[in-house]
C-alpha cells in the first residue's frame, strides 16, 4: 500500500506550464529520473526560460512529480520531446502519459521525434502506445555508452494526411 503522500488517489495531477521558478524541483526530478544523464543546471535554466520551448511541469498537491520539455522546430514541422521524466514513486499512475499528451499537443507539429534508453522497456512500451516508431539508434548516446533508440511520431499519417515527400 502506498504512503498518503504518494498517492494520486485523492488529489489530481495537474499538468502546467513551468518557469524558472521550478528550477529546483525540476533539477530534483531530472536528477531522481535521469542520474548521470540528467541535464546540467545551466541547460535547465534554458530550457525553463528560451522561447519555442515547451515546458510542463506534472503537480500533485503542491509537489512537482514530473516534468517534460520540447523542442519546436517550425521551419521543419517537427519536435523533439527532449526530457521526460515521473519521480520513481509515481510511475505507472498515468502520469507520464498526461506529460506525452499535454507535450505533443504544446509542440504542435506534424512529427513528434524522440530518444529512449534502449533498455529502458517501460517507457519504449508507452511511447509505442502512443503511435511512436523506432527510426534510428544513436550509438553510445548515454553517458555510460548506452545507445538511444530514436522514435518518431507521425500525426500526418495517423490522421491519414498524404505527406507528399519533396524531391
Amino acid at each position: 500500500m502506498q504512503s498518503p503522500q504518494n498517492s494520486t488517489e485523492d488529489h489530481q495531477v495537474r499538468i502546467e506550464p513551468a518557469t524558472w521558478r521550478d528550477l529546483g524541483s525540476i533539477r530534483a526530478v531530472e536528477q531522481a529520473c535521469f542520474e548521470a544523464d540528467a541535464w546540467p543546471l545551466l541547460d535547465l535554466l534554458a530550457a525553463l526560460t528560451f522561447p519555442d520551448v515547451v515546458r510542463l511541469k506534472a503537480v500533485l498537491g503542491e509537489q512537482v512529480v514530473g516534468f517534460s520539455g520540447g523542442d519546436i522546430r517550425r521551419s521543419q514541422r517537427l519536435g523533439w520531446i527532449t526530457t521526460l521524466g515521473v519521480l520513481p514513486e509515481f510511475r505507472r499512475q498515468g502520469i507520464a502519459s498526461d506529460l506525452l499528451v499535454a507535450t505533443e499537443t504544446a509542440i504542435g507539429q506534424p512529427s513528434i521525434r524522440l530518444c529512449v534508453r534502449r533498455s529502458n522497456s517501460g517507457a519504449i512500451r508507452l511511447y509505442y502506445k502512443f503511435g511512436y516508431l523506432q527510426i534510428g539508434v544513436w550509438p553510445a548516446y548515454y553517458a555510460d555508452g548506452e545507445d538511444a533508440l530514436v522514435l518518431e511520431k507521425d500525426l500526418r499519417k495517423i490522421s491519414g494526411e498524404e505527406v507528399v515527400q519533396k524531391t
